[in-house]
């Protein structure tokens, strides 16, 4: 029988390791949001476009999304903690040359690049949840998480305004490459292993492919993901474009651009804690759906 290891089960337990894996998990979002209000510096200092600029928003979203793609399956085959700790020095090594990028090119470049070391600490966070936890334990601990991750996107445009105020947007990124060490130091430290190795997978290529292809079959997978990513394509074409708009056509400072974008930051944090709440009541599909009346997804339903 596999060996699975145990969740915590205590509070005092349990709020650790979701302020750990939360930490780990807001990498992500801060090198997203954190340089948001320095692009339009970026465009006067890089003699470039504003779509241009946007592009390295783009390439950092890619890295992140191709980087799950790899990083997951690898972490499946040699564990967690290895994948967390290359995956932040990637993006460590990578943020110290943005700070230094000469052209848009190069940056966008490197945001790929970051992007990809980032996606080390959001897949192998959540692949710990799934090691420790199944069903509504799992889903509510997810959600709990993403509270602890949504204090990122919050704080980061006024964190990369304070360091805009002190320095140039390539300050941004050192600022980065300093949260990505010390977040090196907690993956060492602070981050137990969660896979045993009978419960490990191969990392060759055709089960890899084989296992992409089951779940790219799974349709509710597919039509939940679909969901998921229609929605947050409408949220990063507005953080693409909302630097712009807030400070040429409404006229905000970096502060003040701060702190709309992190209102917008805190409304969506704030829907996602009624969520454990829910699931106490609906199933998550049930839920996302909202129009289901079945007695199984519905407990407490009665025709």
């Amino acid at each position: 029988m596999d060996a699975t290891p145990a969740g915590p089960t205590g509070r005092l337990d349990r709020f650790r390791l979701v302020l750990v894996l939360g930490s780990l998990v807001a990498l992500g979002p801060l090198t997203i949001d954190m340089y948001l209000p320095a692009l339009p510096a970026i465009v006067a200092d890089l003699h470039t476009t504003e779509p241009l600029v946007q592009l390295t928003l783009t390439g950092s979203l890619l890295g992140l999304g191709l980087g799950q793609l790899v990083i997951g399956p690898y972490s499946d085959a040699v564990g967690r903690r290895l994948p967390l700790v290359l995956g932040t020095l990637v993006h460590v090594a990578a943020s110290v040359l943005c700070a230094f990028a000469s052209d848009v090119t190069m940056l966008a470049v490197l945001r790929v690049v970051q992007g990809l070391g980032a996606a080390a600490t959001a897949v192998v966070a959540m692949a710990m949840v799934r090691d420790l936890f199944e069903g509504s334990a799992a889903a509510t601990t997810i959600s709990h998480l993403t509270a602890v991750m949504g204090v990122a996107p919050i704080l980061a445009p006024s964190l990369g305004s304070a360091v805009l105020a002190a320095g140039s947007w390539r300050w941004v990124f050192g600022v980065l490459a300093v949260l990505g060490l010390a977040l090196v130091v907690v993956a060492v430290f602070a981050v137990r292993e969660t896979l045993p190795p009978e419960r490990r997978n191969s990392f060759r290529a055709r089960p890899v492919l084989r296992a992409f292809g089951n779940v790219v079959r799974d349709g509710q997978f597919v039509a939940l993901t679909s969901v998921a990513g229609l929605a947050f394509g409408t949220v990063f074409a507005y953080i693409s474009a909302a630097p712009f708009i807030m400070r040429e056509q409404y006229g905000l400072n970096d502060r003040q651009f701060g702190l709309v974008f992190g209102l917008g930051a805190f409304a969506l944090i704030t829907a996602t804690q009624f969520n454990p709440l829910l699931l106490r009541r609906f199933s998550p599909a049930c839920w996302l759906a909202f129009s289901c009346r079945s007695s199984s997804c519905w407990p407490g339903w009665r025709s």
